[in-house]
C-alpha cells in the first residue's frame, strides 16, 4: 500500500478517549510500503533523534540525513503541552512539505495514539518507568517497538516486554544507535569463525567530566506547571507519590525513582554492542558493580542527584567469559575497546578491527585489519535497520534478545551497587541469588526509600 492509502485512515485527535479497539494481524510490510509512525514521548530524544530523524526534516525544514527510510510521522503523544505543541508543528510541517492530505495528531493519553489501526510502529522517547506499559500495550495493539535505552526501569518489567514481544512477534529495537555500528558484527564474524579462540575479557567504557553535573544542562522550562500544561501525577506512573519537583522531571536522570543512572543512561551504549559482538549474546552469571558519588557530593551537596557519578561493572557469563565497563561523568579518561581470545586479540578504532594473534599462537592465527567499516554511529542507520527488519521479517540488530540480556546485566549491576552485593543470575528461573546461595528478589517500584 502506497502512503496515500496508509494515510487516509488516520484521523485527527479527538478530546474523548476512544474504546480500545482490538488488534488487527497486519501483513509484513513489502520494500516499497511506507511505514507510518506515531512517537510516545518527544522530549529531547524523543523529539531530536526520533521524530526529526522519521521525518527527516530539520528545524530549517531542510533533510536531515540522507538516508532513505520511507516512513511518515503521523502523530505523537506527550504529558507536557509544550511538547505536544512543538511535535505537532513538526509533523505538520512535514506533512505539508510531502504534499499528503491525511492530518497529523498529537495527543495526551498515548493509548489513543495506539488506537490509530494504520500506524505500523511506535517510538518509545518517555522516561524509564513508562517504557514497559507502553511498549506492551503497543504491541498489544499490533505495533512495531522502537525503545529507548535502557529497555525499561526493572527487571521483572524487562522480561514483560520480552514475553509479549515473543508472543506478539512483533519487531523490537532497543534504542541505541551503536548497536548498528558496522565493528561490532565484523568482530562477531571474526569471533563465530573461531578466529581468537575461546573469549576471556572484554572492555570499554564511557567516560565524560561534565564540572555543571552530568543532566544539570538540561534546562528548566517554566512552562511546566502541574495541573496546568503536565499531568505531575499521570507522569509519576508507578512511581511512587511524591511532590511536583522540575528537577524530578527535566533531569531525572539524577534520581533513583526513575532511572539507574550512568548504568542505564551511558553504560547501556557499551553493553548492548559488547554482547552482539561476542556473535552469541549471553545472560549474565554474576554481576558485581561499585561506584559512588563522592566528587559530586563534595562539588554539589549530596542532594543533587541520588546516581552515582563514577562505576565499575564486571559482568561474568556462563562461557567463562568476562566484561569490564568502566563509566563517569567525573574524569573523562576511558579504556580502550577490546575483546581478548585466548588466541588473538581484537582491538578496535573508530571504524576498524585489528586482529593480532597471541604470542604462543602467532604461527596459528593469521592477523588481520579490517577498515573504513560502515556503518559508524549513526541513529537514521539504526533506524533504518529496524524499517528494514519491518519489511524484510527479520530480526534487528537491538533486537530483544540483545535488549533483554542487556537490561539483565543493568539491572543487576544497580542492585549490586546499591545492596552491596555480587548478584548472580539463574537463567532457567530468572532468580538472583548471593554467592552463599541465598535468594535476593529482584528490585522494584517501592522496593527502596529512592524508588
Amino acid at each position: 500500500m502506497g502512503a496515500a492509502a496508509v494515510m487516509a485512515g488516520l484521523k485527527a485527535a479527538t478530546s474523548k478517549r476512544a474504546p480500545a479497539k482490538a488488534p488487527t494481524i497486519t501483513p509484513v510490510l513489502g520494500a516499497n510500503d511506507t511505514i507510518v509512525v506515531g512517537f510516545i514521548g518527544v522530549g529531547g530524544q524523543g523529539y531530536n533523534s526520533h521524530l526529526l530523524n522519521v521525518t527527516n526534516m530539520n528545524r530549517e525544514g531542510k533533510p536531515r540525513h540522507e538516508i532513505n527510510l520511507n516512513a511518515v510521522g503521523a502523530a505523537a503523544c506527550d504529558l507536557f503541552s509544550k511538547r505536544r505543541d512543538k511535535a505537532y508543528a513538526a509533523l505538520e510541517n512535514s506533512r505539508q512539505a510531502a504534499g499528503r492530505e491525511a492530518k497529523v495528531s498529537v495527543y495526551e493519553d498515548y493509548r489513543e495514539l495506539l488506537d490509530h489501526q494504520d500506524i505500523d510502529a511506535i517510538f518509545i522517547g518517555t522516561v524509564d518507568h513508562w517504557h514497559t506499559k507502553i511498549a506492551v500495550d503497543a504491541l498489544d495493539a499490533g505495533k512495531h517497538v522502537y525503545c529507548e535505552k535502557p529497555m525499561t526501569r526493572y527487571l521483572d518489567e524487562g522480561f514483560q516486554i520480552y514475553d509479549k514481544v515473543l508472543e506478539t512477534g512483533k519487531k523490537f529495537q532497543i534504542g541505541s544507535q551503536y548497536c548498528t555500528q558496522g565493528k561490532w558484527h565484523r568482530a562477531a564474524e571474526l569471533i563465530r569463525a573461531g578466529r581468537i579462540g575461546p573469549l576471556v575479557l572484554a572492555q570499554d567504557s564511557y567516560c565524560r567530566n561534565t564540572p555543571i553535573g552530568e543532566w544539570n544542562y538540561y534546562e528548566l522550562e517554566p512552562e511546566l506547571e502541574p495541573g496546568k500544561t503536565i499531568d505531575w501525577q499521570k507522569w509519576l506512573g508507578p512511581v511512587s507519590d511524591r511532590e511536583f519537583n522540575p528537577q524530578h522531571y527535566h533531569r531525572w536522570r539524577k534520581y533513583y525513582p526513575y532511572c539507574a543512572g550512568i548504568l542505564g543512561d551511558l553504560l547501556a551504549h557499551r553493553i548492548h554492542p559488547l554482547l552482539i559482538a561476542t556473535g552469541a549474546p549471553e545472560f549474565p552469571k554474576r554481576v558485581c558493580s561499585v561506584g559512588n558519588k563522592k566528587i559530586g557530593d563534595a562539588v554539589f551537596g549530596p542532594e543533587d542527584r541520588d546516581v552515582t557519578d563514577n562505576c565499575q561493572l564486571l559482568t561474568e557469563f556462563p562461557s567463562g567469559l568476562c566484561m569490564l565497563i568502566t563509566g563517569s561523568s567525573v574524569n573523562e579518561q576511558g579504556l580502550p575497546q577490546v575483546i581478548r581470545g585466548n588466541e588473538g586479540t581484537l582491538y578496535f578504532g573508530e571504524s576498524s578491527v585489528e586482529l593480532r594473534p597471541e604470542r604462543p599462537f602467532a604461527d596459528l592465527v593469521d592477523g588481520e585489519t579490517i577498515e573504513n567499516i560502515v556503518p559508524g554511529v549513526n541513529v537514521p542507520a539504526h533506524i533504518h535497520d529496524f524499517f528494514t527488519a519491518i519489511r524484510d521479517d527479520r530480526e534487528t540488530n537491538g533486537n530483544i534478545d540483545v535488549a533483554i540480556k542487556a537490561q539483565t546485566i543493568i539491572s543487576m549491576a544497580e542492585m549490586s551497587e546499591r545492596l552491596g552485593e555480587m548478584l548472580y543470575f539463574n537463567e532457567a528461573d530468572r532468580s538472583l541469588h548471593t554467592g552463599s546461595g541465598k535468594k535476593i528478589d529482584a528490585i522494584t517500584y517501592g522496593t527502596l526509600d529512592k524508588s
